[in-house]
């Protein structure tokens, strides 16, 4: 089939790449001049299965609230006459229950594990290098975090996963270099789990995509699309073009493609941030990636800088940088690996994160027949990619994916 894709960030362009692989004509349509421009631009570079959950869990309406006046802070909250937020955060709140989170978050953990193989299937074919590491630690300060952290550490147990929860001496034992002064109650070390440079990878994934027949079209942007007879017709600028089938990757942007033809979704725009700095003391820096759970940043390892990345900005659909979440990443840095760098010359960043109310992504067919969504992977979208991508690829190929697609489908809406 002739397919379109749209979007041009690492979830377009794994799913372009799986479905030249499958056979089929593809091309792909972004706004931007390059791949990777958005979203997958300035991510914190996880690609981190084992703590990947839904950011509805348990006691976090209470964080949320606790956090509303602190000069540094997890998360932000700007109230707004946005009635989407607030129907957002309605669906959020019923999906902080224990139970819920134990669902959702084994639905994201099931692409979750299915993509890390597909990615490292992709990583050792084409001899892929992209700054990755291995290895992901995530460190509780307070022993209150280390108990709201026990229904994710009981769901590895539960399913295999490799984990180890650490104090802090053999912590410092996985990381020589984290600083002695900030204190931490544990640590749960993921020793499978990895981190790398998202674009990169997604540039490389596009080369890949290009020579088995995929074609790029940059600085494109998709206003409309109509159904007609068995085709989709696509209108960019003021000229129409037609495919067998399209799908949808476009993050937060895929809601005003999606809703003209009647497909409504609980898509919201979180905003993310994040710093990049060059290292300057290599035997002070990370070796691989940590999580700081109090604020919810990654602190990142990527060749010769260190990217800190979080933080999640509610009720704000500007790109404009907020200095409160600046001093969040600043702080987790000089906190952790203060020698390591510099980090308030750093190079600072803030995307919008399509997020849904419940953490896992929607993947697959639409109500409209040859319309294909690959949509609402939150912060995890690079972990998610190359498996969701693959899945896209499978069903728009009629073929049954490798994985279970119960939670994981726009049903679950409807």
């Amino acid at each position: 089939m002739q397919v379109a894709v749209i979007g041009g960030g690492v979830i377009g362009v794994c799913t372009a790449y799986f479905l030249a692989a499958a056979g089929h004509q593809v091309v792909v349509i972004e706004r931007y001049g390059n791949v990777a421009q958005e979203t997958s631009f300035g991510n914190a570079g996880l690609v981190a299965p084992g703590c990947t959950a839904p950011w509805a869990a348990p006691g976090m309406p209470k964080k949320i609230l606790s956090c509303l006046f602190k000069a540094e802070a997890p998360v932000l909250f700007k109230p707004a006459m946005d009635r989407a937020l607030w129907r957002w955060m309605r669906m959020w709140l019923t999906e902080c229950e224990l139970e819920r989170f134990r669902i959702n978050k084994e639905r994201m953990q099931r692409v979750a594990f299915y993509s890390r193989d597909i990615l490292q299937k992709l990583r050792e074919h084409y001899q892929l290098e992209y700054e990755q590491t291995k290895g992901v630690l995530q460190l509780f300060r307070t022993q209150h975090e280390r108990q709201m952290a026990q229904p994710a550490i009981d769901l590895l147990a539960e399913h295999d996963m490799a984990h180890q929860v650490v104090d802090a001496d053999a912590a410092r034992l996985i990381e020589p270099a984290l600083a002695v002064h900030t204190p931490f109650a544990a640590g749960l070390y993921l020793p499978q789990d990895e981190s790398g440079n998202c674009p990169l990878f997604t540039r490389q994934l596009k080369t890949i995509a290009q020579s088995i027949g995929v074609e790029f079209h940059f600085n494109s942007t998709v206003s409309t699309l109509v159904r007609q007879d068995d085709r989709i017709s696509m209108q960019i600028g003021d000229r129409t073009f037609r495919a067998d089938a399209v799908v949808i990757a476009a993050g937060i942007d895929s809601v005003q493609l999606l809703e003209p033809l009647g497909i409504r979704i609980p898509l919201y725009p979180v905003k993310g941030y994040s710093a990049t700095a060059f290292i300057k003391n290599f035997d002070q820096a990370p070796r691989a990636a940590l999580i700081d759970e109090s604020y919810k940043v990654a602190i990142t390892r990527m060749g010769s800088r260190i990217r800190v990345a979080g933080t999640a900005e509610l009720g704000s659909r500007t790109l404009d940088l907020h200095e409160a979440a600046l001093r969040t990443l600043v702080k987790a840095g000089d906190d952790w690996f203060p020698d390591a760098a510099n980090y308030n010359t750093a190079t600072f960043w803030c995307g919008a994160r399509p997020m849904l109310p419940d953490g896992a992504p929607l993947l697959g067919a639409t109500p409209v027949k040859n319309v294909f969504i690959n949509i609402g992977h939150g912060s995890a979208g690079w972990t998610m990619a190359a498996g969701a991508g693959k899945i896209v690829a499978d069903l728009v190929s009629g073929q049954a994916p490798d994985i279970d697609m119960d939670g994981l489908t726009l049903s679950r809406y409807g």
